[in-house]
């Protein structure tokens, strides 16, 4: 584990590198795919840039409502302290964030949606190696098998081996996102972030009974039940699309 390097005596977070590559590739696959579309790709800063700001105050938000009886003494510690960013929470603020954006440039519809699609889920995937690189305690339950691993020098150390869980996500995710770039001109408009729903949901909620977060309802995780509700309504939304007109772009209007 290296949760820090040294850089010329500058002492660098892993995690916090991890986290702003994921943003630059994010930004990079919405460069590319403005430009097939024929809009201004220096729109995608603009994008990367209210989805970073938003993301950043969701999951600070996120994680003072989750951990409320702990920071209620020092909720500007709370807000600003070094520590603590909720994932869900960040999804939200930089959601929010970014149809701001949208508004203000006239591009709130559902090809915002499926633009952001493939880029959400490999920002996830590469944050997750930051995790797994810094030992941040997202890692899962104890495990005697071929490729369990402790995090003796980890951010959160364990000596016990256990289910490298963030490395499960990555691969995980890195395919949702490379499933979804392959279809981007396949589907209607809304199908990509319907499906995108449908593939984050699920792989959170089947990576939850790896790892050690406690229970909170019906012997589920509060991100399990959260991922349900992703994925239940990634599921209604692409069953609705087939019932008016399909899923899938006519042949005739993809040539």
């Amino acid at each position: 584990m290296q949760p820090e390097i040294d850089l010329f005596g500058l002492p660098l977070k892993t995690f916090g590198l991890l986290f702003a590559l994921g943003f630059l590739a994010s930004g990079a696959v919405i460069s590319r795919r403005l430009k097939e579309l024929g809009k201004p790709v220096d729109w995608a800063y603009e994008i990367v840039f209210a989805a970073l700001i938003g993301g950043l105050v969701g999951s600070r938000l996120y994680y003072v409502v989750q951990n409320y009886d702990d920071v209620k003494g020092d909720l500007l510690g709370g807000l600003f302290g070094g520590s603590g960013l909720v994932w869900y929470g960040g999804a939200i603020g930089g959601a929010i964030a970014v149809l701001i954006w949208a508004w203000r440039r006239g591009m709130l519809n559902r090809s915002l949606l499926d633009l952001c699609a493939p880029p959400l889920a490999l920002g996830y995937a590469i944050g997750r190696i930051g995790c797994q690189i810094s030992g941040d305690g997202d890692y899962g339950k104890a495990w005697d098998g071929p490729w369990a691993m402790a995090y003796p020098d980890g951010v959160v150390p364990t000596t016990q081996e256990v289910h490298p869980t963030p490395i499960y996500e990555t691969l995980a995710m890195g395919l949702v996102a490379y499933g979804l770039w392959c279809l981007r001109d396949r589907l209607r408009p809304g199908a990509l972030f319907a499906l995108y729903l449908v593939g984050a949901g699920t792989e959170r909620l089947l990576v939850e009974f790896l790892r050690r977060n406690p229970d909170t309802f019906a012997g589920l995780t509060t991100p399990q039940l959260e991922s349900i509700v992703m994925a239940v309504a990634g599921v209604l939304w692409l069953g609705l699309m087939a019932r008016r007109g399909g899923v899938r772009v006519a042949v005739a209007a993809t040539a």
